[in-house]
């Protein structure tokens, strides 16, 4: 004997598929967001590597020669330009605590910190 299948074990229903198609939506907007997000966070991370770099350079230079020397303003490192400023200030304990701040032209920048003895020399 064969059972006749009613109606409702058919199939899905206009509405159970309108909802499918919506979880999916939200789903896919999720996604996108989130890949969007991880793209802004990466930009610049080449940019700011080379200006890491730059300003730890400038720092050991300052180990080395010490405070007195002369040392350019601006230096190229991977093809792009650098600005490099310092400022000094002297601690509590008497040492100087040099602030290098590298910036390349499209912005992006970074500081060291760098610790000396007075008259310039680790």
């Amino acid at each position: 004997m064969q059972r006749l299948m009613s109606r409702r074990d058919s199939g899905l229903t206009l509405l159970e598929l309108a909802v499918a198609i919506l979880v999916l939506s939200i789903g896919s907007i999720a996604a996108t967001r989130a890949t969007d997000q991880a793209r802004l966070a990466t930009a610049g991370i080449h940019d700011r590597t080379l200006a890491q770099i730059a300003a730890r350079n400038r720092a050991e230079e300052l180990r080395l020669l010490g405070l007195g020397g002369t040392l350019p303003a601006q230096v190229t490192l991977g093809g792009q330009s650098f600005d490099l400023t310092t400022a000094q200030e002297v601690t509590a304990a008497g040492l100087v605590e040099v602030t290098v701040t590298a910036r390349a032209a499209q912005g992006a920048g970074a500081q060291y910190v760098v610790y000396l003895l007075p008259g310039g020399r680790p």
